[in-house]
């Protein structure tokens, strides 16, 4: 039986990958968005504006799933304008979502929300799981405003009065895919250029996961009743920033990668508009909740899930 499932946000880079995997399963997935995107795709578009009520709100009387992306890009400097847009993108869209959902006479089942790894502190030495994981900022790190917004991201998210309605927090990691506008497409254009070396150390720990086990998790949830509260969407094996370019080199057959230093980072950051944080904090995130649940992970190794994804490039038309 076809089930009826609609993904705020959902014109974003994770939300097309989402929306795709799902409208080849068993899903009529309906996205509300703000662009006037007219094209024919098999995925229904609605518009919204993120914040206010209007008949976007009708879609989700009677849908099976909600899934909420919404949210501007952190990948930007964060002056006060930006860090505004951040926080508030992600808070108004997660409030007005709840507020439709109370009104509902027939209420999603589930409701997925963005939310992110980053809400664990900076560490070299520790995994962080949702039961012992700790969630702060560190200096070390210049997180303090990411850790913010997560916290109050979470917090509207689970504040929401819709009691008929499971609620889960997808504490996502870098995800890792084919098409353009992604993370791992940056990392081998860097590579391909010579500059995949370590950063700053190459000490951090990435936390990440491939696009098809980022689906299937999702999938996954939304069919396990007994799964609530927020849940670590990442493979099960981080590697250090230096490991992570090593296997990409090896993957795109690059000979060297320039290594830089944190100041040479903090410099080219600038320049490209774009925050230093992004690579210098250390998340070591594990997704114990799943693996104690039996997920099993079509991607669990960095090489794979990178050698993977390489090959369905290097195959593309052109």
């Amino acid at each position: 039986m076809t089930r009826r499932l609609v993904i705020a946000g959902g014109s974003g880079f994770i939300g097309r990958l989402l929306g795709k995997s799902l409208v080849e399963g068993d899903f009529e997935v309906v996205v509300l968005t703000r662009s006037h995107d007219e094209a024919a795709t098999p995925i229904h578009k609605v518009q919204w504006d993120g914040c206010t009520l209007g008949d976007w709100a009708g879609e989700i009387e009677g849908a099976d799933v909600l899934v909420n992306l919404a949210g501007r890009s952190v990948n930007c400097r964060y002056n006060e304008r930006n860090r505004r847009e951040i926080l508030e993108s992600r808070i108004q869209s997660t409030r007005v979502l709840g507020e439709a959902v109370s009104r509902c006479r027939h209420p999603p089942r589930v409701w997925l929300n963005a939310s992110t790894a980053t809400i664990y502190k900076h560490t070299f030495y520790r995994e962080m799981d949702e039961a012992t994981g700790e969630i702060g900022a560190t200096r070390e790190a210049k997180d303090a405003f990411s850790v913010e917004v997560a916290k109050a991201w979470e917090k509207t998210f689970f504040e929401a009065s819709t009691l008929a309605t499971r609620k889960v927090a997808l504490r996502t990691a870098m995800v890792f895919a084919q098409d353009h506008g992604g993370v791992y497409r940056t990392l081998r254009s860097l590579t391909r250029w010579g500059l995949g070396g370590s950063i700053a150390g190459g000490r951090q720990f990435i936390s990440w996961i491939h696009e098809a086990d980022f689906c299937r998790v999702v999938e996954w949830l939304i069919d396990r009743d007994d799964f609530n509260g927020p849940v670590n969407v990442a493979s099960p094996n981080p590697v250090t920033q230096r490991e992570m370019m090593r296997i990409i080199r090896g993957a795109c057959g690059a000979p060297f990668g320039l290594p830089a230093t944190r100041s040479m980072l903090e410099v080219a950051a600038f320049v490209h508009r774009t925050e230093a944080e992004l690579i210098i904090k250390s998340r070591r995130v594990v997704p114990s909740r799943l693996l104690a649940a039996g997920f099993e992970f079509r991607f669990p190794m960095m090489e794979e899930a990178v050698w993977e994804i390489e090959q369905r490039i290097r195959h593309l038309p052109g």
